[in-house]
């Protein structure tokens, strides 16, 4: 048995992280009967690194949650991961392609601002460059 520290020293994690994750269900500790405390098992490492990897995929808590369940009632999860992670690289697709745009906007406005003067707020202006990209 493991208190929240020793796990968290195990699998290089804060310790506020494994109170967290406690706290949102992810992770199920026992009690102990002597003290009360939380106590988790070796297994629970494991469950840490498997959360850990799958938050480094982009997979949200949320996601990982309904992961790890199906897993405890004994269905495959793989079909839902799959399917999250096509979701997730379309996703990042469209972002991509919006910072792209968002790019090339400030870098055009960047270079009209050249030809401009800085100014000062007068009531009616705030900002003259930023005021010149909205026209």
């Amino acid at each position: 048995m493991l208190t929240a520290s020793v796990l968290a020293k195990e699998t290089n994690l804060p310790i506020y992280t494994v109170r967290h994750y406690t706290r949102i269900g992810l992770l199920k500790p026992a009690r102990n009967r002597a003290n009360n405390y939380k106590v988790y098992q070796p297994s629970d490492a494991a469950r840490l690194k498997f959360i850990v990897a799958a938050k480094n995929l982009g997979f949200t808590l949320a996601e990982i949650t309904n992961i790890l369940e199906k897993a405890e009632h004994g269905e495959s999860p793989c079909p839902s991961v799959r399917k999250i992670i096509v979701e997730h690289i379309e996703e990042n697709r469209r972002k991509i392609k919006e910072l792209q745009k968002l790019q090339k906007k400030m870098e055009h406005a960047l270079e009209d601002w050249g030809n401009l003067q800085d100014s000062m707020p007068n009531g009616t202006s705030v900002c003259r460059l930023i005021e010149s990209v909205a026209k």
